[in-house]
């Protein structure tokens, strides 16, 4: 099966007030369209409470968690909200109350899993008692935390994944890592020595936003990050993702699927399979990690 670990949907396109479109362009409804038309059968749809100058210059989306995760009450055999928390984009991002937040996001959404943006700058919360009573807060409640982090916090986040075995964390397009950084190299060595910890998981998505060409389809530059990271974490581990409809500036939704599932070559059959879908559907099923 394909199933997309990171897409978004909006009531209101968050990026740009002049498209014709608004209600349409973002939707539920074209997320779907897309799923059917390419054979996807589940998405966890990462919600993004941005919008109005906040995260985005479109349209205000302050009901974004609820949105989604009405839908997916009504479809769970298609749709996973994993709900906006504390994102840096909100205004109670990184002050105190957080696991109270948490809590109340996901039992007012019933969803089965969050996600959490930061800024580029480590800021230390992660290792804060409050991220510290978050994430153990997380792990009781067995849902996944999906973190949108850059390499700064790779250091952090095997600390903190260390201590909640059993919760499945799982980063954003490939670690957030750029080819044409100038700390590339050791940025790739930082998300290497995260495979050494279980239940850190990596979206194998953006490779237009790794690449120094963010146009250059099949982008042969962010191949070669995935090829490292396909080398250090192995097939069960690894999520692909559309980032639809954020990405549609730059790739199509076919495109999304198929830089993978044809330009990466290196990866077996049996693999790509996992990667495309089987292990997303096995962690929505089962959101907990069990160490071999």
């Amino acid at each position: 099966m394909i199933a997309d670990s990171h897409c978004h949907a909006w009531r209101r396109w968050p990026y740009d007030l002049t498209v014709p479109d608004p209600d349409h362009r973002g939707s539920i409804e074209a997320l779907l369209y897309e799923m059917d038309t390419h054979g996807v059968e589940r998405a966890a749809v990462v919600c993004a409470r941005i919008g109005a100058g906040n995260g985005g210059n479109g349209y205000g989306n302050d009901d974004n968690n609820t949105y989604v995760s009405t839908f997916a009450q009504k479809h769970p055999d298609r749709i996973s909200a994993w709900v906006d928390f504390d994102c840096v984009w909100r205004t109670e991002h990184h002050t105190p109350g957080a696991p109270k937040r948490l809590q109340a996001e996901l039992e007012i959404n019933r969803a089965k899993g969050f996600t959490h943006y930061v800024e580029a700058r480590n800021d230390g919360w992660l290792l804060t008692d409050e991220g510290h009573a978050c994430f153990e807060l997380a792990a009781k409640l067995q849902v996944v935390a999906s973190l949108s982090i850059s390499p700064a916090w790779l250091s952090d986040l095997r600390t903190i994944a260390q201590l909640y075995p059993t919760l499945p964390f799982l980063i954003h397009h490939m670690g957030g890592i750029s080819c044409n950084s100038p700390t590339y190299s050791s940025d790739v060595m930082e998300l290497v020595k995260c495979s050494a910890v279980p239940n850190i998981n990596l979206k194998i998505s953006g490779f237009n936003y790794s690449s120094a060409l963010k146009w250059n389809f099949p982008y042969n530059d962010s191949q070669e990050l995935f090829r490292s990271i396909y080398a250090a974490f192995g097939e069960t581990r690894l999520f692909w993702a559309s980032d639809f409809p954020a990405s549609r500036d730059l790739l199509t939704y076919t495109q999304a699927i198929e830089v993978l599932r044809t330009h990466c070559n290196f990866v077996p059959q049996t693999a790509m399979e996992l990667i495309l879908g089987d292990n997303l559907n096995r962690l929505l099923n089962y959101p907990i990690h069990v160490s071999a």
